[in-house]
């Protein structure tokens, strides 16, 4: 009966956890998109510097934002 208990609480956390994933995911998305807008409307070096950062930030929150997932995973195979 714990054993049971133990994974129902699993389960749901593991949907909690890919719920919450694919919100940032989502929030990156859109982020990452206005960034590269911004960037590409730019004219002066400077800013469009600024903006490169931006974009290049976004992209590794968007890999750490997946891996956080694979190791929520491993963790929760239940989200599978």
């Amino acid at each position: 009966m714990l054993a049971r208990n133990r994974e129902s609480q699993d389960a749901s956390v593991a949907e909690q956890l890919g719920a919450l994933f694919h919100r940032l995911n989502n929030q990156l998305g859109v982020i990452l998109a206005n960034a590269e807008l911004l960037e590409s409307r730019l004219v002066d070096e400077p800013h469009r510097a600024r903006a490169g950062q931006l974009v290049a930030g976004t992209l590794d929150a968007i890999t750490t934002a997946q891996k956080i997932r694979q190791v929520a995973e491993s963790a929760f195979p239940a989200a599978e």
